[in-house]
């Protein structure tokens, strides 16, 4: 049992510092019953998740599933600061009622997928507030500054002339003291958060706490783009709020190669049936869009229902398979005649008339589901079903 715990447990990881430990976590629980805890931070920066944050979120539902307490640590004080992780300026602090606001949305999203009667939601105000300045000194002094600037952004700051606060410099402290004070037996995070991870270990050593947790860390995942990681930021996402319709879309969407990293990453199907899965594409068993719309199907399930994700492939399959008009669309009217560039400006299918035009010019835009080929047309009274690409409709009435 220890070696499938374990097998799970480093299923999609990056990297893990003293595995040796959390076997005997495990050996503990199987043997004893004892429990131990897995401790994850999470600062309420905005208000949604996306499928990247949930990385984390299903590693520690597979520590919950062998054992595991999670801590699920909400930095409302280190928000205050701003994680400066992979950033390349000093980041904006929040306003108290943006981190009340976003608390409220990220535990709501995050028992999706965790098991709330092993979850402990916790608040590292609740400490960090207490430490006061003798213990914000005391703590400070734990580390050089030639050690802090070991951290690859920290450096590449430094080497540019780019202000670094000193506030900064503190986060990583503060989130290594966290772990001094949760004593928690393992913290996990993703690969950008390496130096913050190991800096619990490294306090809890120095504050002399009797144990050093370990370190799991999660790869980043990439993007709807296949490239750079998934960012509201960089249109690639994937919200955890999304709609059913979008999300599914969305996860059909990914190429045929970043479904498995999806898969494993994601999916809650066993190495097995993931293993099992891509050998059927392999020998021609399985088509790769039957095995994504599978995975689909789960991502809305656990997000909304059962009942929505094939509600959400039905619709899908009569707009795309059957080339249909979605059942619901936007509307919009307007009082005189329009031109067809500004029209799908105007309702929000295009950002620009320039983006309308070229997409006019490569087929991609269609009235009533005919393709326009000419890009200066003009749209005189009456009803139009306007459409860019496979997922963009909007209905016109020119009065």
């Amino acid at each position: 049992m220890i070696e499938e715990a374990l097998k799970e447990i480093n299923r999609g990881s990056a990297e893990i510092i003293d595995n040796e430990r959390i076997e005997k976590l495990l050996q503990s629980y199987y043997k004893e019953g004892k429990s131990y805890t897995v401790k994850c931070g999470f600062d309420p920066t905005a208000p949604d998740l996306h499928l990247g944050h949930t990385v984390l979120l299903q590693k520690l539902a597979t520590f919950q599933k062998y054992g595991a307490t999670v801590l699920f640590l909400i930095g409302d004080f280190t928000a205050t600061i701003g994680d400066p992780t992979g950033k390349s300026t000093t980041r904006k602090v929040l306003s108290k009622e943006d981190i009340v606001k976003n608390i409220a949305s990220y535990t709501t999203q995050a028992f999706k997928i965790l098991d709330e009667s092993k979850t402990e939601i916790v608040y590292n105000n609740d400490w960090l507030e207490k430490l006061g300045a003798n213990g914000m000194l005391e703590l400070a002094s734990t580390l050089t500054v030639a050690r802090m600037l070991e951290r690859d952004d920290f450096s590449k700051r430094y080497a540019s002339n780019t202000p670094i606060a000193v506030s900064e410099f503190l986060y990583p402290l503060l989130q290594g003291y966290d772990s001094v004070h949760l004593l928690s037996d393992v913290e996990i995070g993703g690969t950008d958060q390496k130096f913050n991870l190991l800096m619990g270990r490294q306090l809890q050593k120095i504050y002399d706490v009797k144990k050093q947790q370990a370190v799991l860390m999660m790869p980043i995942l990439e993007g709807l783009d296949g490239v750079q990681k998934m960012s509201k930021s960089l249109n690639n996402y994937i919200g955890v709020a999304d709609a059913p319709n979008d999300m599914f879309g969305k996860v059909l969407s990914i190429s045929d190669d970043l479904m498995w990293r999806y898969y494993e990453l994601l999916s809650t199907k066993t190495l097995d049936e993931i293993t099992a899965l891509k050998d059927g594409v392999a020998d021609g068993s399985l088509h790769p869009k039957k095995v994504k719309e599978a995975l689909s199907i789960e991502i809305v399930t656990r997000f909304h229902s059962e009942d929505e994700a094939f509600n959400a492939k039905a619709e899908f399959d009569k707009v795309h398979s059957k080339s249909q008009i979605p059942t619901d669309i936007p509307e919009f009217s307007i009082d005189e005649e329009i031109w067809i560039a500004k029209a799908l400006v105007e309702c929000n299918i295009e950002p620009s008339t320039s983006q309308a035009r070229r997409d006019i010019k490569q087929g991609a835009v269609k009235i009533n589901q005919e393709k326009v080929h000419d890009e200066q047309l003009q749209l005189s009274s009456g009803e139009y079903v306007l459409q860019v690409g496979k997922r963009k409709f909007a209905k016109l009435k020119v009065n």
